[in-house]
């Protein structure tokens, strides 16, 4: 079993209390807008982390990061980045990667969850179309318009998605 903690849109302020939520993770995931190369740096000294760049993010940050990151954890195959929606309302340019995964006869090639950031809306959907699990950890960081920092946490055991706890940070 993987333990994974979630987050997002952290824009550079890393809350001390990420790492008291996270000290049961086995990876740290950043869904972009992560605001500076200390906030990634800080992850990844604290546990192995995958991240993408989100549209805020520039420089070593940007640089170090890829826009769209796929990845297999245990038999759960994941398709992160940082600007993708939501079922029924994705960004046009994920869409032939969907298609792509629902018509594979290749297991490998199906994505089981998607993972995105950007709109610091905490959401967690399946979407029955494309055949796959959505999740939006909301935003970690006090920039936006949101009013509550929150992340995500749960478990990959063999090919299931389990455990999931929403944790909210408080009022920022």
């Amino acid at each position: 079993m993987t333990r994974i903690g979630l987050l997002s849109d952290t824009h550079g302020l890393l809350d001390k209390r990420v790492k008291q939520y996270f000290e049961s993770c086995d990876e740290i995931w950043h869904a972009g807008d992560i605001g500076s190369s200390e906030v990634l740096q800080q992850l990844r000294e604290f546990r192995p982390t995958r991240a993408v760049f989100g549209n805020m993010d520039s420089g070593d940050v940007r640089y170090s990061l890829s826009e769209f990151y796929r990845f297999r954890v245990e038999d759960v195959n994941v398709l992160m980045t940082h600007i993708g929606g939501y079922p029924g309302k994705y960004n046009p340019w994920l869409i032939p990667m969907f298609k792509k995964s629902k018509e594979s006869d290749n297991p490998n090639d199906k994505i089981n969850l998607f993972v995105c950031g950007h709109s610091h809306i905490l959401k967690v959907q399946y979407d029955k179309l494309w055949g796959f699990l959505t999740m939006n950890p909301g935003a970690a960081g006090k920039q936006g318009w949101q009013t509550v920092q929150t992340l995500l946490r749960f478990a990959i055991n063999k090919d299931q998605i389990l455990d999931l706890e929403v944790i909210e940070l408080g009022r920022k």
